[in-house]
Parts: C-alpha cells; sequence; structure tokens
C-alpha cells in the first residue's frame, strides 16, 4: 500500500471505515476475493464472510461489490473487507444525498409513539415527530394529553406519508423526518413570481415582515418593499405581491 501511495502522490489514501468497490475475481468455500484496482486485493472472510453469507452466495466472479474496509493490511497483505458493515454505510449516504437535494420520499408508517410516528427508509430507522406533520394530520387534543395524542397517532400506521428528510441523527444511525417540509414544498409549487395573495401579518421586525399565506407557508417582505406609512399590526390581513421564492418560502412586497 505504501509503495502505491508513494507512485501516486496525488492518489487520497482509503482508510479503514470508507466504502470502497471492488470486482470478484475468485469466490472460496469460505472467502471471497476482490480487485480493488490501484489498491491491490481486498478479501472478504472469517466472521465478515459469515455475517453476509446469503448477500455473498449468489456472486459470480466478474460481479462488481461495494465494502467496508476493515483492516488495510492483514496478515496475509490483504485488504480486509466487510459487506455487511457497508450496508448501513451506502444507506446513510444515500440518505444525507437525498436531504441535501431536498427530496422527498413516500414511507410505510410502522409503529407510533407519544412523540410522533415510527418508520423505516432504505432499511435505517426513522422518526416522525408530531411537529412535524402537516397541521392537516396534527393530532389536536385538548390540554395535549399524551394518550389521547397517542391514539390519533396509531391511525396511521400501515399508511403511506411523502415527507422529507429533516436530519440525521448519525451516531444513533436514526433518520428524523417531516410531512410538514413535503406539504408546504407541494403547496408553494402552486405560486408563481407576480402572484398577488392575501397574507396574514405573524411577525414584525427591524428588517421585514413576516407573513402567513396558503395552508402551511410563510414569507417575508423586506423592509425595503414595505410602506414605512402604514400602521401594520400582528394578525393583520395585507395584499402582498410575491417577488421571488427560495425554497419554500416566499418574498413579498407590499408596495402593491
Amino acid at each position: 500500500m505504501k509503495q502505491i501511495l508513494e507512485e501516486n502522490a496525488n492518489l487520497k489514501p482509503p482508510k479503514v471505515g470508507d466504502i470502497i468497490e471492488g470486482r470478484v475475481i475468485s469466490k472460496k468455500a469460505f472467502a471471497i476475493y476482490l480487485d480493488l484496482g490501484i489498491f491491490g486485493t481486498g478479501i472478504i472472510y472469517g466472521k465478515e464472510f459469515k455475517k453476509a453469507k446469503k448477500e455473498l452466495k449468489n456472486l459470480k466472479v466478474g460481479d462488481k461489490v461495494l465494502a467496508k474496509i476493515v483492516d488495510l493490511d492483514n496478515e496475509d497483505g490483504f485488504i480486509e473487507l466487510s459487506v455487511a458493515g457497508a450496508t448501513k454505510e451506502i444507506a446513510l449516504e444515500m440518505l444525507r444525498k437525498k436531504k441535501e437535494a431536498g427530496e422527498k420520499i413516500k414511507v410505510k408508517i410502522l409503529g407510533a409513539n407519544k412523540g410522533g410516528l415510527l418508520t423505516k427508509v432504505s432499511g435505517i430507522d426513522a422518526f416522525l415527530p408530531v411537529s412535524q406533520l402537516s397541521s392537516e394530520n396534527y393530532p389536536e387534543v385538548e390540554n395535549g394529553d399524551p394518550e389521547k395524542i397517542l391514539e390519533k397517532l396509531k391511525k396511521f400506521v400501515g399508511k403511506e406519508m411523502e415527507v422529507k428528510i429533516l436530519g440525521i441523527l448519525e451516531k444513533d444511525a436514526q433518520v428524523i423526518l417531516s410531512e410538514k417540509l413535503a406539504k408546504e414544498e407541494k403547496e408553494i409549487e402552486e405560486y408563481k413570481v407576480g402572484d398577488v395573495v392575501e397574507a396574514e401579518i405573524s411577525g414584525i421586525t427591524d428588517f421585514g415582515i413576516f407573513l402567513k399565506f396558503g395552508v402551511n407557508l410563510e414569507g417575508l417582505a423586506p423592509i425595503s418593499e414595505t410602506n414605512p406609512n402604514l400602521n401594520l399590526k400582528i394578525g393583520e390581513k395585507v395584499k402582498a405581491k410575491i417577488i421571488s421564492i427560495e425554497g419554500n418560502r416566499a418574498i413579498f412586497s407590499l408596495k402593491i
């Protein structure tokens, strides 16, 4: 490995924990050898072979495999690999990309507790907090009784929901979901720059006026787009013109 890196100074060295792709070059009773290109030969054997026996059973010479590096230079000089260890990492990496892209995904609700709904995304445990449910699915309960909230949440078990990834708890390998974000994006698609809407003032700051419109949407009228002579109040309804749309939020002008 050292020689390879010295001969290829610009090559980023692999490290334990990295996911690497290899091509099957040999299958033995209790081991599989992979061609890792410039990095040499990798091996899946021992306990790592036993862990992934089902996944490895149907592999043929020439097939490509993604695996996790567990040892860069074992006693036989091979890079030791784990397919079982790679599965979760690959799924998490895919979910990170979905989060960055703001992609909407569909999930089937598998359970509920007093805090929200339980599901899985690509085999990874996922949680949809009550606070991230859309307004139409939010469990309105008098006095916020946890038991009554749970009863309402149980009605979603077995149903599909469209959500977005709010966050990923790397340490616990758990995904936090939001139905609210997915609904907002779908709703904002109904509007375009130039539309004039009726909005409600939800906040007044030195830099602008916050507005609520539609069902779940919010926007901002920058101070430069407001009329300083207007004596606006929170809760007041106003006409506002959309001058830009940024993600799920609209930027307004009150100068109409």
